[in-house]
């Protein structure tokens, strides 16, 4: 059972409706979070809702010296009639599990996951923001807090969520963005973490972001680390080709993180008949086929904006595609159906949504 501490400073409606009126993403946050304890003789223990503050920490804690730490992000959406739901977060505690098992922590529960975001959203449901597009970002974390000096699994992890309101992810309309293909820096090998998410994973892709923002770009794409040339992901999305067939290709790997967006929108494809694959793509493969006109379109997806049109691909020595072109019509039409469903516009033929608030 989850103990709920209240928030004797919580913000009031005022402050709250302020933020919300202009969330941004990640700038804020709910006035409350979870913290569930996990030792190695005591396994998970001491659910609870707390106040949302600074977590005590010894400085020898086993995340600061050996990174011990997974995390997840979904998603909060409010319905037209004011009952709130996310979507698929079955599928966010299954890869939490996955990510804890490569990284040695402990697997939190699926059942623990889910009632983490119902006893949360429980205190803070008036953080759902109703503006059209938004939504509350929910983030689940999980680190290794035992204060020790020495290379072995943690005998005591934490287990955190905590929520932050998002605004439209892109607030002028959907708009098509070049992205910078890294040939310096990999994001993962092979055996490695790149199918885990872990922190580390997004630390070792900002230097090649900020490679890709100072050559005009959005976002990096990164090669295999061993022959450097098929195709991974984006520092923290999912790459999908489009072929003038209605063929939706998505690179596979052992280093790729399974997204939950790209899996329902190839789902989505399926469902109009077109065909999906997943299967090695080399750079040249996306090169030849944008000159030959074979891929008509490109796109990346993820939870923060769940499908962002790829105009161009900027490398060191040459360019694919045109900065100006507009978002393809396939990638924006998919867009729409995730999306219509997320907020309730469109029916839920697969069962995705889950009700928090019920």
């Amino acid at each position: 059972m989850f103990q709920t501490i209240r928030n004797e400073n919580a913000k009031s409606p005022e402050e709250r409706a302020k933020i919300l009126a202009d969330p941004g993403f990640g700038k804020y946050f709910t006035d409350h979070m979870v913290d569930i304890c996990w030792s190695e003789r005591g396994g998970w223990h001491r659910p609870r809702v707390q106040p949302y503050g600074p977590i005590a920490m010894d400085p020898a804690a086993a995340v600061l010296h050996y990174a011990q730490e997974v995390f997840e992000g979904l998603k909060a959406y409010r319905h037209v009639d004011g009952s709130i739901w996310t979507f698929r977060p079955e599928m966010n505690a299954k890869r939490m599990q996955r990510s804890a098992r490569r990284l040695a922590l402990p697997e939190l529960p699926t059942e623990y996951f889910l009632d983490s975001l119902r006893q949360l959203i429980a205190v803070d449901k008036e953080w759902v923001p109703s503006a059209p597009e938004t939504s509350l970002y929910l983030r689940p974390f999980m680190f290794a807090k035992e204060a020790f000096l020495g290379v072995r699994p943690a005998a005591k992890v934490n287990y955190y969520l905590i929520a932050s309101p998002a605004g439209a992810y892109f607030s002028g309309g959907v708009a098509p963005v070049s992205i910078w293909l890294s040939t310096d820096y990999s994001r993962a090998g092979r055996g490695g973490m790149g199918a885990a998410k872990t922190g580390g994973n997004y630390a070792s892709s900002l230097v090649a972001q900020q490679e890709a923002y100072e050559n005009g770009c959005a976002q990096v794409l990164f090669l295999d680390s061993e022959e450097s040339k098929y195709l991974e992901e984006l520092g923290g999305m999912n790459v999908v080709l489009v072929y003038k067939n209605g063929t939706l290709v998505t690179p596979e790997s052992s280093s790729i993180l399974e997204g939950v967006t790209l899996d329902s929108v190839l789902q989505l494809a399926r469902d109009r008949g077109l065909t999906t694959e997943r299967r090695r793509v080399t750079i040249d493969e996306w090169r030849e086929g944008v000159a030959s006109g074979e891929i008509t379109e490109v796109f990346a997806c993820g939870t923060a904006a769940v499908i962002t049109p790829i105009a161009q691909l900027k490398a060191a020595d040459f360019t694919v595609g045109d900065a100006d072109a507009p978002a393809g019509e396939l990638t924006m039409s998919l867009r729409k159906e995730l999306t219509d469903i997320q907020y309730g516009r469109l029916p839920d033929p697969h069962g995705w949504m889950t009700r928090l608030d019920a």
